[in-house]
């Protein structure tokens, strides 16, 4: 299981409404166990991003590293790093 700091906390809860169309989380302790229930991931790069959609058969071929980090999915965080959540 994946701990996830309060800087990713932070971020879900602030942005979520990109990946979802109304809230799914109102405090950092439902963020938590909502990203732990997702196995969403945190990864240290963009390169770090595609290859963790390409282990997971999602074909981003096409998608040049601009269009990979505004994909919803795709939460940019303040320290470089990104977190992934699946919807």
């Amino acid at each position: 299981m994946y701990e996830y700091d309060e800087e990713c906390l932070k971020v879900f809860l602030k942005k979520q409404l990109q990946l979802f169309e109304e809230p799914v989380v109102e405090s950092l302790d439902e963020a938590e166990a909502f990203l732990e229930d997702c196995m969403a991931v945190v990864v240290d790069s963009l390169k770090e991003v595609r290859e963790y959609f390409d282990e997971n058969g999602a074909d981003i071929s096409y998608m040049s590293d601009e269009d990979l980090e505004e994909a919803s999915e795709v939460f940019a965080l303040p320290s470089g790093r990104y977190l992934v959540v699946e919807g």
